[in-house]
């Protein structure tokens, strides 16, 4: 089925009438933090339920914001041309923080790699410039992390695959003050709020200054 459009010559609707429809959105953010088998995207959109999954993805993959890759497993990953909507969605995440919260919201769907997300798209190129490394989270039951490539720092669902420079156990509340600069490293860990499994806290500090702190 094609996608509904507003048949307006206008690149901002262009746009909408690819990403316009609910979930689809929510669906590239989940993609942004890399690759998902379909069964990894349903478990934390678990409302959208799998025709609905089954039909955005359809419609991204056609519209070449989506590929499938079958390699070593099944999963969806972001296209070059889909890789683009990263910047402009973190701009929406970090817009949407000043908005008052609603009563409807769950506060337990709150999750450290969506925090991870805006906190990498917030960092400053400059801070990482020349800098490579892996920084490895686990927060609660959540692990995550992120790749820092000279001026490039990617988020990622789950643990690193590869031994990471910087690994921390901490939970959601702690991590969420390091992300908007409540605490500081050194404190986290005085404090036993976080816990090095790799690394020291001195390097914990410069790993946050890499990644910088969010914005409000």
């Amino acid at each position: 089925m094609p996608n509904k459009t507003y048949g307006q010559l206008c690149p901002i609707a262009r746009s909408l009438d690819v990403l316009g429809e609910r979930w689809t959105l929510l669906v590239v953010r989940e993609l942004l933090l890399g690759p998902k088998r379909f069964k990894d995207l349903l478990a934390v959109l678990p409302a959208m339920g799998t025709n609905r999954l089954s039909e955005r993805l359809a419609s991204l993959t056609a519209d070449g914001v989506v590929r499938k890759s079958a390699l070593p497993m099944p999963v969806y990953e972001l296209t070059e041309f889909g890789e683009q909507l990263r910047a402009p969605l973190i701009a929406i995440g970090l817009w949407g923080l000043k908005l008052p919260m609603d009563d409807r919201i769950e506060p337990s769907s709150a999750r450290a790699e969506l925090i991870a997300l805006c906190l990498a798209g917030a960092a400053s190129a400059s801070a990482s410039a020349g800098v490579q490394a892996i920084y490895e989270f686990r927060v609660g039951n959540e692990p995550l992390h992120f790749r820092v490539n000279d001026g490039r720092v990617l988020p990622r669902s789950g643990p690193s695959p590869v031994a990471a420079d910087v690994s921390v156990a901490c939970d959601l509340a702690t991590f969420m003050l390091l992300a908007l600069g409540g605490i500081t490293a050194e404190q986290a860990v005085l404090e036993h709020r976080a816990v090095m499994l790799a690394g020291t806290a001195v390097q914990f500090a410069s790993a946050l200054s890499v990644l910088g702190y969010l914005v409000i």
